[in-house]
């Protein structure tokens, strides 16, 4: 196999000279440039696997040469080389377009990590047959919105910018954040997701970084942090805006000097981790409302992504609908039924305010209520869901109904929630999960429904 050729700018000789022996005993081929002149001449003449390049440059920054990289070499991965404590430079960086960055002075050990995993970016996957991805039929749609999404993901995962996915619950921004890293160099490293409202704040620390036996009370073992299980890999963090504050400090830190400490610790160890995170929240808002260090927001909103809403790409409901069907019929004992054509247009015109997570309660309700081999309009219980739903809007009187006045309407509304949750109530033997399930809420909602309406 022929050897890899990187491109090395930089001012100063001596620390040419330094990167050069590196790459030689790597096994590397390097050629060097002393501005962006010279850079842009090589580039023209000769292909490079890599760039490395300072930020300062006698004629120019090297964000120039990372946007010049960028309109001429878009598949060309640029590292930059920026002094020590400059996140703010590190992160315009990032945003410009380069694959990562690296402070000075150079540490030996993080720039080999960063070399291997730049030079991974033009390699598939081994088990994918050439030019596919081995799991692109995960983002399923056939939508301008998918479309778009897709190819966000493919760009993104040529990176190890921090990026920010957001959108409503149920829209698959776990899923995204998959595929960023199934498609990039980190593939072979672990992907470690995390829901930041689901730990105690006073595990947290322990959780992220690890500690150290008898550090505090319960620990009679050392244990491995979320940090260090990612190390080489992807961190996920779902529902970031739900960190304490305390601990959004510490990921500060953290994220910019990629160093964590275990608790009971006495020194940071390295650890060479991407970060992702995602929350339905507005993290903009948080940050005005003093929920969310705004330096933080900042560090992790170094591109941001949206994960678009089911209503807004309903073209794609057929396929999503059969693909959770096959699905459920692989996991029973008997193929799952298939739609019919009212049913499927019910489907679609639905509004669905719990997106994609709410069509797979619809499909798998409908799938063990329906009778025969075939969903009926009347098995997806759209109606039922609606009327309970808190924000659903009043369904009008048929024009012979006597006319009710606002006590009595009221009354006759809650007669009928309350009618609905008993008759699923008692379909499920109350079980309120199941019954949650089948009314198309969560259990959450449901025990407040149940508390509110009186029904014991």
């Amino acid at each position: 196999m022929p050897s890899q050729h990187i491109l090395i700018i930089d001012d100063e000789a001596d620390i040419r000279e330094l990167l050069e022996i590196t790459f030689s005993r790597m096994g590397l081929l390097s050629r060097a440039a002393a501005d962006l002149a010279q850079a842009r001449a090589l580039l023209a003449e000769a292909h490079f696997d890599l760039c490395l390049t300072d930020l300062r440059l006698p004629d120019g920054s090297g964000l120039d040469l990372v946007e010049h990289v960028q309109r001429h070499h878009p598949h060309l991965p640029v590292a930059v080389i920026t002094a020590h404590g400059s996140m703010d430079t590190a992160i315009a960086a990032l945003k410009a377009g380069a694959f990562d960055f690296l402070n000075k002075p150079i540490e030996l050990p993080r720039l080999r990590a960063l070399i291997e995993a730049a030079l991974k970016t033009a390699t598939p996957p081994p088990d994918a047959p050439p030019g596919a991805d081995r799991r692109a039929t995960r983002l399923l749609g056939d939508s301008p919105a998918m479309d778009h999404i897709r190819a966000t993901v493919a760009k993104l995962a040529r990176s190890q910018a921090p990026v920010y996915i957001h959108g409503e619950s149920g829209t698959g921004k776990e899923l995204i954040a998959r595929q960023i890293h199934d498609q990039s160099p980190r593939r072979t490293a672990a992907f470690v997701p995390v829901n930041c409202g689901a730990i105690p704040a006073e595990l947290v620390e322990s959780e992220f970084f690890g500690h150290l036996k008898g550090s505090f009370t319960g620990a009679v073992a050392d244990r491995q942090g979320l940090f260090q299980a990612a190390d080489g890999g992807t961190l996920f963090l779902d529902e970031v805006a739900d960190l304490p504050l305390p601990m959004q400090v510490k990921l500060l830190r953290a994220i910019q000097e990629r160093r964590i400490k275990p608790v009971g610790a006495t020194a940071e160890i390295p650890v060479d981790v991407r970060l992702l995170s995602a929350t339905h929240k507005n993290l903009a808002d948080e940050v005005a409302a003093g929920r969310f260090r705004q330096d933080l927001y900042y560090r992790l909103n170094v591109i941001e992504l949206l994960a678009p809403p089911l209503r807004e790409r309903r073209q794609d409901i057929p396929q999503l609908a059969q693909h959770i069907l096959d699905r459920l019929g692989q996991r029973g004992a008997t193929p799952a039924p298939t739609l019919s054509p009212d049913a499927l247009e019910c489907l679609c015109r639905h509004t669905f305010p719990g997106n994609v997570r709410e069509l797979e309660n619809i499909l798998e309700r409908a799938t063990a209520l329906c009778d025969g081999d075939r969903i009926q309009p009347a098995d997806l219980r759209l109606q039922q869901a609606d009327d309970i739903r808190p924000d659903a809007p009043a369904t009008h009187a048929p024009d012979d109904t006597p006319s009710l006045d606002a006590t009595s309407l009221d009354a006759t509304l809650i007669d009928h929630q309350r009618e609905i949750i008993r008759r699923a109530l008692e379909q499920t033997r109350w079980n309120k999960t199941e019954a949650a399930r089948q009314l198309g809420m969560t259990f959450r909602q449901l025990r407040y429904r149940l508390k509110k309406l009186g029904i014991e």
